[in-house]
Order: C-alpha cells, then sequence, then structure tokens
C-alpha cells in the first residue's frame, strides 16, 4: 500500500499561477489612445502661443536673440502699439479685408452649394472635380499664377483687355495702385477659399429630406422662400460654422499679401500678421511682432468665441427639441 511522505508534502512547491498584468478598464481606452494626438496639437499649438506672449512682454531685439537674457518689460510693448497710429490704420485695413471676403466667400460658396444640388450626376462629378483641383493647389503656386496673369508687359489681362480695344491697359502695372492691389488680392484669396466652403455646405445640403422642398414647391413656394425658410435654419449651425473658419482663414492670410505685394503699395495691403512680420524682420523688433501677433489672437478670440457659444447654444437646443 502506497503511502504519502508527509515532510515530502511539506517541500513541495505550490504551483503559482503567473499573474496576467492589469488592464486598464474599457472606458479609459478611447482616452488612452487619442492622447499622443492630443499631446502633440497642445505642444504645436500651445507652445508657439505662450512663447509669443513671454516675447510679447519682454525686451527682445537682436542682441536677446543671439545672446539670450531677456529683460522682462511688462506691457511696455503693447503700450507703445496701441499709443502710436499705425496699428489703428493697420487694423481697420484689416477689419476691411476680413470682412470682404468673407462676405464674397460665403455667398459665392452658397451659390456653388446650390448649383451642385440642382445639377445632374456627370456635371456634379465634374464641377466638384475642379473644385477639388483649385482646392489642392498650392498657395504659393496660385499666388505665382496670378501675378503673371496681371503682370504688366506679358500678364494675360492686359492683353486680353487690350484686344478688346481698351488701350489705356497697354503695359498697365496693376500692382503700382493700392486699390488694384487690394481687388486683386481680394479676387485670388476668394477663389482659393471658395472651393472648400462650397463643398462643405453641399454636403449639409445632401441631409436635408428631400420631402421638405417638395412640400414647399407644392404649397407655391418660390427657390428664395424655400432657401429662406428651409435651407438656412435647418443649415444655420454650418453656415455659422463655415463663416468662422473663413474669418480665421482670411484675417491671418499672410503668403498671398506677402508674395505679391510685401505689405505695399505704401501699406496699402499691410494686415496685422504682414505688420508683424515686418516689424519683427525689418526692424528686428521681436518683442513688438510677437505683441502683434498676441493681439490678433485676442481680436479673433472677442470676436468668434461669442458667436461660436451661440452657435453651440442653438445646437442643444435644436438637440433638445428633437
Amino acid at each position: 500500500m502506497l503511502t504519502s511522505d508527509p515532510a515530502r508534502t511539506r517541500l513541495a512547491p505550490a504551483r503559482v499561477r503567473p499573474r496576467r498584468p492589469a488592464r486598464p478598464p474599457a472606458s479609459v481606452w478611447p482616452y488612452l489612445l487619442v492622447a499622443p494626438t492630443v499631446v502633440g496639437a497642445l505642444y504645436l499649438l500651445l507652445y508657439p502661443l505662450v512663447r509669443s506672449v513671454l516675447i510679447s512682454l519682454q525686451h527682445f531685439r537682436t542682441g536677446e536673440l543671439i545672446r539670450g537674457g531677456a529683460r522682462f518689460v511688462g506691457l511696455e510693448n503693447y503700450r507703445e502699439l496701441l499709443t502710436g497710429p499705425e496699428l489703428w490704420t493697420v487694423l481697420g485695413r484689416t477689419l476691411l479685408w476680413t470682412a470682404v471676403n468673407t462676405v464674397l466667400i460665403v455667398g459665392l460658396s452658397t451659390a456653388v452649394a446650390l448649383l451642385l444640388v440642382r445639377l445632374g450626376r456627370r456635371m456634379r462629378l465634374a464641377v466638384m472635380s475642379v473644385l477639388v483641383l483649385v482646392w489642392a493647389v498650392p498657395v504659393l503656386a496660385a499666388t505665382t499664377v496670378f501675378q503673371w496673369l496681371f503682370q504688366s508687359q506679358l500678364g494675360v489681362v492686359n492683353w486680353l483687355l487690350t484686344t478688346l480695344g481698351l488701350e489705356r491697359f497697354d503695359g498697365y502695372t496693376w500692382f503700382a495702385d493700392g486699390l488694384s492691389t487690394f481687388v486683386i488680392l481680394v479676387v485670388l484669396v476668394v477663389w482659393q477659399s471658395v472651393p472648400f466652403a462650397a463643398l462643405t455646405l453641399y454636403a449639409g445640403m445632401t441631409t436635408i429630406p428631400d420631402e421638405l422642398f417638395e412640400s414647399a414647391r407644392i404649397d407655391g413656394a418660390s427657390a428664395a422662400q424655400i432657401f429662406r425658410v428651409i435651407t438656412v435654419p435647418m443649415l444655420r449651425t454650418l453656415f455659422g460654422l463655415v463663416t468662422s473658419l473663413e474669418v480665421i482663414w482670411v484675417f491671418k492670410c499672410f503668403a498671398q499679401i506677402w508674395a505679391i505685394t510685401q505689405g505695399g503699395p505704401d501699406g496699402a495691403t499691410t494686415t496685422l500678421p504682414v505688420h508683424a512680420f515686418r516689424v519683427a524682420q525689418s526692424l528686428h523688433r521681436y518683442d513688438l511682432g510677437a505683441a502683434i501677433s498676441t493681439l490678433t489672437v485676442l481680436i479673433l478670440l472677442v470676436v468668434l468665441v461669442p458667436h461660436l457659444r451661440q452657435l453651440w447654444r442653438d445646437e442643444r437646443a435644436e438637440g433638445g427639441a428633437a
């Protein structure tokens, strides 16, 4: 008869199951997955902003850029800007530039979106392809094309106008006049911005049920009445969002203006971003340039935050009503 040895039994090691590493709860995984992107975005967005604010509060010139040790001066740079006349002139021009471009962009984009809704399938695809191609053209490439179009001696615009019998445009220098330069830049920025806004609005219009339009047509409503009573209320939030994005895009527009005129002639196209760059690079007043950039951000916040809050309230109200 076999018996177990108690001593051996006591000495035999017990089997220990390997412990599995603790896993975070399922509700935490979405946050862990997006955390690297959020951290990278915060670094790329917040660090330049914080650095700009710090420089605007310091005495930061070429010497400080080379050897460091910038001296803290508080709000002295902002006081110098706000008490000078040039900032207010540039600010007024920037607001005019933003208003003209935004109105034209939103108006033309709405018209193009309404056109896309009414086109047939093949024609709609062709127009959307052209819009995407225009949108895909690099900013500087499109700017170079516009410079060539309005060139005084070999430009297509002068050649076409002269061919039509307008001899005074033979060799006309478009970029020597402030108003004509301003208009050309407006045309360029609108041309570059309409595709994005038009495709966004068209995508929103396709979500409106066709039954609403059919009922309105049966009741005898015109196209303008349908747009005013159905399309605008249904897409109020989208219109507001597109307008806000275009305000930001136009207000901080820099590359097109700098590539064509560098803010000229005689400052006729100098906006806040161009003014900040000229002050920082030409005068080596990096502190003043940073202060102008900070004021630009503050102006955008003052203008857009109440508007975006109202859009958020409207969206919540519509969601609650639904």
